[in-house]
């Protein structure tokens, strides 16, 4: 493995440090979302509605009061917003719930785009290299041509390695974060 990476060439350095952040993104957010499902409590949920449904607000607002779950955060705070019309409370809280399940997502995308193309680079920087042979007195040895193609082609490999293992992730993060905001609509038609 060590030896593939050294063939590549200078680019595989950053491709390197694109396989290590997106990594560490995938991992994190895998981390928020099993703390965020941890914090979920339908329970409490079906309380706040009972009071709301009830007309009582302020004991809606009182009994969820500190709860971790997001969705609850969104719906107290737009039944508890009075400076503000209900709809512009709930794209408010929204917004801000949302943009956390989303954190480093576009980090990732801007990843899964680039180790294609750094690949490429890398390849199109080690073929100019190998060709670079066919003027020299190392015509002689073809292999050293076509072993220097072979190098090159590493750089893409691994992009396209990069570009694919990532995508699953975040096609995964995303399913994640429309099925929550999909919760919300339902939750806020109902309020």
């Amino acid at each position: 493995m060590i030896e593939l990476f050294q063939k590549g060439g200078l680019i595989m350095w950053p491709l390197l440090l694109a396989s290590l952040v997106s990594l560490t993104v995938v991992i994190e957010r895998l981390v928020f979302l099993v703390r965020e499902s941890k914090n979920r409590d339908s329970a409490l949920v079906n309380k706040f509605f009972e009071f709301a449904k009830e007309g009582n607000q302020v004991a809606a607002i009182e009994v969820v009061k500190g709860s971790k779950d997001a969705l609850i955060r969104i719906l107290s705070y737009s039944l508890s917003c009075e400076k503000i019309n209900f709809e512009t409370a709930v794209l408010r809280a929204s917004s801000i719930e949302l943009s956390r399940y989303a954190k480093g997502l576009s980090t990732l995308d801007t990843i899964i785009t680039l180790a294609p193309l750094l690949g490429l680079l890398g390849t199109v920087t080690g073929m100019i290299g190998a060709f670079g042979l066919l003027g020299g007195a190392e015509l002689d040895a073809p292999s050293a041509i076509t072993g220097g193609i072979a190098e090159a082609l590493i750089a893409t490999a691994f992009g396209l390695a990069i570009a694919i293992i990532s995508l699953i992730p975040f096609n995964f993060l995303n399913t994640k974060i429309e099925r929550f905001r999909s919760e919300i609509e339902q939750r806020v038609c109902e309020l």
